[in-house]
């Protein structure tokens, strides 16, 4: 393991591994085998403190805190057209599952130090995953720290921790509704939350115990960015995302997210499991999408 003060990482061993699953969505299948190489990875989410010293050395402006390029966004209202984001905002009671607008709200203000929109803070966030990123604010942050976003293959064999085709990142038995072993929903979604896990939203990195080679939170709490183009392994027709908002339908391009987030649940989105997978827009962030990075080791 690599230690700094507010970094580290972790050393993964290259192998061979079964990347996918057959059981579960069909854009994860089918099953294969895959082959990575060793590569060194964040044992954390990056957090709101690693960020912060990032856009403090670079005065980095988020894509949350830009006003959108009207001739891009051709369609959107003009009072869309601020400087924010998507904030998850829980419902009064049931909704039609297959409309994310009832929980989805477009957020002026939003951003990575504003989660909630204006008035909101990073007071006592230090150490919770950073959100709101959009990919070209993981990609800046990777390039700058010297680093690189991983791979869909890479991210998935760290986050298997060598429980080759397991279902989870910790085995087969799923705890999350009775001892949660990761930050995700408990309760009616999205509008019971329990807190069995004792977070709403986001929890500090490292709130649950780590998988076998030592990695935390590559379970819930957040999705996380890789650098991989969306696309499916096979012929067929992916589900639409469940608890995030569907890639829009215009040119810009999607990479795959990972690892689920605090919103996901076995009762609606089954995706805190290694092989779970996700396009997003690059240009599109949420108040559950984050990312870590990898150091990519000379042969």
């Amino acid at each position: 393991m690599i230690t700094s003060p507010d970094h580290q990482q972790v050393r993964v061993p290259g192998g061979r591994f079964l990347m996918g699953s057959d059981y579960h969505y069909p854009e994860e299948s089918p099953a294969r085998t895959v082959t990575v190489a060793p590569f060194l990875i964040d044992a954390y989410p990056v957090t709101n403190r690693q960020f912060r010293r990032f856009v403090e050395a670079t005065g980095h402006v988020t894509v949350a805190e830009r006003i959108p390029d009207p001739d891009v966004y051709e369609d959107a209202q003009p009072r869309d057209l601020v400087a924010g984001s998507l904030v998850f905002r829980m419902t009064s009671g049931p909704v039609n599952l297959a409309d994310f607008r009832q929980w989805w709200a477009w957020t002026p203000a939003a951003d990575w130090r504003h989660p909630l929109g204006a008035g909101s803070s990073l007071d006592g966030l230090d150490d919770h995953p950073v959100v709101h990123m959009a990919y070209p604010d993981a990609a800046a942050y990777a390039q700058w720290a010297g680093m690189h976003l991983p791979t869909e293959a890479e991210w998935e064999y760290a986050a298997r921790g060598g429980l080759d085709g397991a279902e989870f990142t910790w085995g087969d038995n799923d705890p999350q509704e009775t001892t949660p072993a990761a930050n995700t929903w408990q309760g009616r979604f999205p509008y019971e939350n329990t807190e069995l896990d004792g977070w709403t939203r986001t929890s500090p990195v490292g709130s649950y115990p780590p998988n076998p080679y030592g990695l935390h939170d590559m379970a819930g709490n957040v999705w996380e960015w890789t650098c991989d183009p969306y696309h499916l392994p096979s012929a067929g027709t992916p589900t639409s995302p469940c608890c995030a908002p569907p890639p829009s339908q215009d040119s810009l391009p999607t990479r795959v997210i990972k690892g689920g987030s605090h919103l996901c649940t076995i009762q609606y989105c089954f995706r805190y499991r290694p092989a779970a997978r996700q396009p997003q827009t690059t240009d599109t962030s949420t108040s559950h999408i984050g990312f870590r990075c990898i150091s990519r080791l000379q042969p």
